[in-house]
């Protein structure tokens, strides 16, 4: 069956009241606003719906207010915002899931000074080397223009010291200003192949979800909406947690279907790609936009 192509978020949207966002690809470009975007949060807003937003930003949610009001999207417009950075930060905080429990003290951190503030609060001591560690924390590549290449040495080392890796950003690549950035996700990928420990936390993790759900306090999932630009992330994710989404044409896969944002991609092309994926939006659009 063909997935229906829409122009514009409206009419799926009075289908739904509540509505699980993703920011990356749907809301902002990881630099600017995408036009039309803080209008649409504030129509969603005056027509009595309410907008989580979802990210698999590998920093705390605060820092993720403060990134959105820069770009002229403010808090008010949102009901809350969770990131997978804030997931992994409460993991480290209450240690009670066993695979946090058994960490150790001593953290390797590879990504960039910005995802520092997922230390706030951690009772962690942050070393320079993998032989000084008792574990990784990945947030992502501390260059923007960084390869996996660039890594993997260091992967090695860890993966010789024998070091589990936590993930705080499941994704592979994002798109900032048109250009493909490799992510955290990237990374955990290689080392989980070198056999090592890795906890990934994150879309697509159905736990993420529910943490969503149970903030939104709605227990009927038919009144969900998960809007996102990635399968594999944001469409998987929704599908495993029993919930409606709409795919985002302009975001992630705008190169591989030919349509950047903004414009309507072929029917078949969107089809075709869902189908390689194993997953069914409900519809897509290309934008974020009313």
């Amino acid at each position: 069956m063909t997935i229906p192509l829409f122009p514009s978020f409206g009419p799926i949207a009075e289908r739904y009241d509540f509505f699980i966002l993703d920011l990356w690809g749907v809301v902002h470009d990881g630099h600017t606003a995408y036009p039309g975007a803080a209008e649409t949060l504030r129509t969603l807003q005056e027509r009595g719906k309410t907008s989580l937003l979802l990210s698999n930003a590998p920093r705390r949610a605060h820092a993720l207010v403060s990134g959105m009001e820069a770009m002229g999207i403010p808090r008010s417009l949102y009901f809350d915002i969770f990131s997978s950075g804030e997931v992994v930060h409460q993991e480290l905080v209450t240690r009670r899931d066993p695979f946090y429990a058994a960490l150790g003290r001593r953290c390797l951190h590879i990504g960039p000074p910005r995802d520092l503030n997922l230390f706030e609060g951690v009772e962690v001591d942050l070393v320079d080397t993998p032989e000084m560690a008792d574990f990784v924390l990945n947030t992502g590549p501390v260059e923007l223009d960084e390869t996996l290449e660039d890594y993997l040495d260091l992967l090695a080392a860890c993966a010789k010291a024998r070091l589990p890796m936590v993930c705080a950003n499941p994704d592979h690549v994002v798109i900032r200003d048109n250009q493909r950035i490799m992510c955290a996700g990237a990374l955990a990928a290689h080392y989980a192949g070198l056999g090592l420990p890795v906890s990934v936390r994150g879309k697509p993790d159905r736990a993420v979800y529910d943490l969503a759900l149970e903030r939104l306090g709605v227990r009927d999932k038919s009144r969900v909406l998960v809007v996102g630009d990635a399968l594999e992330t944001d469409i998987k994710g929704a599908t495993g947690a029993g919930l409606d989404s709409l795919l985002v044409t302009g975001g992630i896969h705008a190169e591989e279907l030919g349509a950047p944002w903004g414009q309507m991609a072929d029917p078949a092309r969107v089809h075709a790609l869902a189908e390689r994926f194993g997953l069914s939006p409900i519809a897509a659009i290309p934008s974020f936009v009313w």
